[in-house]
């Protein structure tokens, strides 16, 4: 069973400096191709640091195992340099830095968040190094221009814009009119929240209703009483939120002490902050995006169909009622590697650069195709509800597995 922090099957400690000399060839040490990635293993984002560490260290783990990455008639190993960027993007930008100019890294995982990508891409543009990353979704990434960031999640605006049109079917069920359905937001103030909030703002003006409360988070992310209070008074017909594992959690927490009973909640981050462990039947009925759930049909050649992958990933790692979506995607980002390497026939980084550019696989995660501008435009979002303790696909109707539950039942 691999550990949390998988010590000794995927991560090396150091490079080599001679490997390093030759900028055009990718950092290779005998059978072994070398990534680098700075992730959150300490600070607020360090939740879902870990779980896409998990995510990256499995897939390699099942790579090494099953005959590696088969470049000119040889087959090698992938391990992984991995910094702690303390949750901190100018951390993360040195870090980064350290990896290309130091370890001679010439190949990347990306980092958690779209905060610490948005710090890290630069200087792997500047070095042009190409970075696949996995947990960077905040849509302003891929109006930069860069050439050398691939991201396989879909962009943020998307995350909570389906809560927005399901509100909206709820509505036309109960003959209520839309501009009379009521709104109240709260997201954190980093690129990813931000983006979010825009595509919710995007569909409640398409859509025609109103907002009736727009707040920040604070900081820290330890208390939004102020907005719950504001919530109480004014009775939204849906609450949504984003705040990352941490925000996340503090809603779940205060939402459950106060008996907020707002009749929708939908926020991100739900799995990843383990509401149901923490704060149980409080938080049903809750609305959940997520990039990727066991119970969709997505099928590959490498984890099988999404239940055979949650099946190995909760044999391989204790703890885990539910896979985060941060683990699987961050799984997929490493099969993007291996398919471009392999493709590309070659450690010549401009011609994996375009192998990976040409990508379009199918996965237990989903299809991965990527736009011109980096982002993977052949995947969905969907919409989970937590209902009796488990994550059940409710939306789009094409996806679903169940039926909405509305309103909610406040415990």
């Amino acid at each position: 069973m691999l550990k949390h922090y998988s010590p000794a099957a995927v991560i090396a400690a150091a490079a080599v400096a001679a490997v390093a000399a030759a900028p055009a060839v990718a950092k290779v040490e005998g059978d072994t191709i070398v990534l680098g990635s700075a992730l959150s293993e300490t600070g607020k984002y360090s939740t879902n640091g870990i779980h896409a560490k998990n995510g990256y260290n499995i897939a390699i783990d099942l790579i090494n195992k099953t005959g590696g990455v088969k470049v000119g008639g040889k087959a090698y190993k992938l391990r992984v340099i991995y910094y702690d960027d303390e949750s901190t993007p100018a951390r993360g930008a040195q870090l980064a830095e350290r990896l290309i100019k130091q370890d001679g890294v010439k190949y990347m995982l990306g980092p958690y968040s779209s905060g610490l990508t948005k710090a890290i891409a630069p200087v792997t543009e500047k070095y042009r190094i190409p970075m696949v990353e996995a947990e960077g979704a905040s849509r302003s990434l891929f109006t930069k221009g860069y050439k050398y960031l691939f991201a396989v999640l879909s962009t943020s605006e998307q995350y909570l814009a389906s809560s927005i049109q399901l509100a909206a079917e709820i509505a036309d069920k109960a003959g209520k009119k839309r501009k009379n359905v009521k709104i109240a937001m709260a997201f954190e103030n980093d690129p990813f929240s931000l983006d979010v909030r825009a595509g919710v703002v995007t569909d409640i003006k398409r859509l025609g209703m109103s907002i009736v409360i727009d707040d920040r988070l604070p900081r820290d992310l330890s208390d939004m009483t102020a907005t719950l209070t504001k919530v109480r008074a004014l009775k939204p017909d849906l609450l949504v939120v984003s705040g990352h594992s941490k925000g996340a959690a503090t809603a779940g927490r205060q939402i459950k002490e106060l008996k907020i009973a707002t009749p929708m909640v939908a926020m991100t981050h739900c799995e990843s902050s383990k509401l149901v462990s923490k704060f149980g039947a409080a938080v049903n009925g809750f609305l959940c995006p997520t990039q990727w759930a066991e119970t969709l049909s997505y099928k590959g050649p490498y984890f099988g169909s999404a239940a055979d992958f949650d099946k190995k990933f909760k044999a391989t790692f204790s703890g885990y009622k539910t896979v985060p979506y941060q683990s699987a995607q961050a799984a997929a980002a490493v099969l993007v590697w291996k398919d471009a390497f392999e493709r590309a026939n070659s450690f010549d980084k401009e011609k994996v650069r375009e192998a990976i550019s040409s990508t379009n696989m199918t996965t237990f995660y989903g299809r991965i195709k990527f736009s011109k501008a980096g982002n993977n435009i052949a995947k969905p979002m969907v919409l989970r509800q937590i209902q009796d303790g488990k994550y059940v696909v409710v939306a789009p109707s094409k996806w679903a597995s169940h039926k909405v539950q509305h309103p909610r039942k406040v415990q």
